[in-house]
């Protein structure tokens, strides 16, 4: 199962279609955790539209479990937008028995990849393209990561600790069961192969061109000091990429997995949390942030006035969205 996380907010009624106003130049945009597998999540994705001809698409992960939902919603949003970039979330890699596609672990997000750049669609795989429009240039990187359970519970010291501590309180990730590591010994092996190729990348890149990142996990702990269940946070992230976001000269860090859309800011910089979530979550508050998140240009409203659609301002303060 998946942790109750902390962030749903007042009732509110739920928001199946983007209704965004028609943009006066191109943007980029961002989205996760579609879960087209889901009939109202599905009606959802089908609903996103650019509202300019040049809007670019950041897709930070959990489009869907089976390789047919995720070549669907791919293949639509790369119809219609003039680029899409993708980063893979933890349910791209399950293995779940009704896909028909039951490849595991590294060979599973190797034909994930191939998927994509069959669809026109960019992976981590590729070279970061450079956003030229309004607010760059600034080069987009998506990131693939995992998690290697140094986000421990709380008072203890191991990895075998922090997850016995889950398994006592019944917060056990899916992962443990459908996402299998082949041909790593562990998750925590294939993080740490992941975060040591991103990070040769990152140290070869000019630091004269900012960075967004997009990575299905937070960089930073932080993010996840909201969540009901602290057991839950060991499945988010590595300590591995706590000082890349002020390390790499970063301009915005997006992500998702927690389903609780909001933004922040660490050090400085922003970090947008762009999910759609589970229909239970969004029915209860509905999408405040809009379907898709402006990530640039940086939405900055006049004083006394609210953020556009699709924004927030927030400060990292545990409770509602931002």
């Amino acid at each position: 199962m998946y942790a109750l996380r902390r962030g749903t907010g007042p009732a509110a009624p739920a928001a199946p279609t983007d209704t965004t106003a028609p943009a006066a130049g191109p943007r980029l945009l961002a989205v996760s955790d579609l879960h087209v597998g889901m009939r109202e999540n599905r009606a959802i994705t089908e609903s996103l539209h650019p509202t300019h001809e040049g809007d670019w698409l950041l897709v930070a992960g959990d489009v869907a479990e089976t390789t047919a939902d995720i070549g669907w919603a791919l293949g639509l949003l790369a119809d219609r937008f003039a680029r899409v970039v993708w980063a893979p979330g933890n349910h791209e890699l399950w293995t779940p028995r009704d896909d028909t596609v039951d490849l595991r672990g590294e060979e599973r997000y190797r034909h994930l990849v191939e998927l994509c750049r069959g669809l026109g669609v960019l992976t981590p795989e590729d070279p970061w393209p450079v956003w030229t429009g309004p607010g760059g240039p600034v080069a987009v990187a998506p990131l693939f990561l995992l998690y290697d359970y140094s986000w421990r519970v709380p008072g203890v010291t191991t990895k075998e600790e922090s997850l016995a501590r889950a398994h006592e309180t019944g917060v056990v990730c899916t992962d443990e069961f459908l996402l299998h590591p082949d041909p790593y010994p562990g998750r925590d092996a294939w993080c740490r192969a992941r975060v040591a190729a991103t990070l040769r990348r990152l140290e070869a890149h000019d630091p004269a061109v900012p960075l967004v990142l997009v990575n299905h996990y937070p960089l930073v702990r932080d993010p996840t000091d909201v969540l009901w269940h602290p057991e839950f946070a060991q499945w988010c992230g590595t300590e591995l990429t706590a000082d890349w976001h002020r390390r790499f000269r970063t301009e915005v860090m997006v992500y998702g997995h927690l389903h609780i859309p909001r933004t922040t800011r660490y050090d400085g910089v922003r970090f947008e949390e762009v999910s759609i979530g589970y229909p239970r979550e969004w029915r209860k508050r509905g999408h405040p942030l809009g379907l898709l998140r402006q990530i640039l240009p940086h939405p900055r409203p006049a004083d006394g006035q609210a953020p556009p659609p699709g924004t927030a301002a927030g400060d990292g303060t545990p409770g509602a969205p931002a």
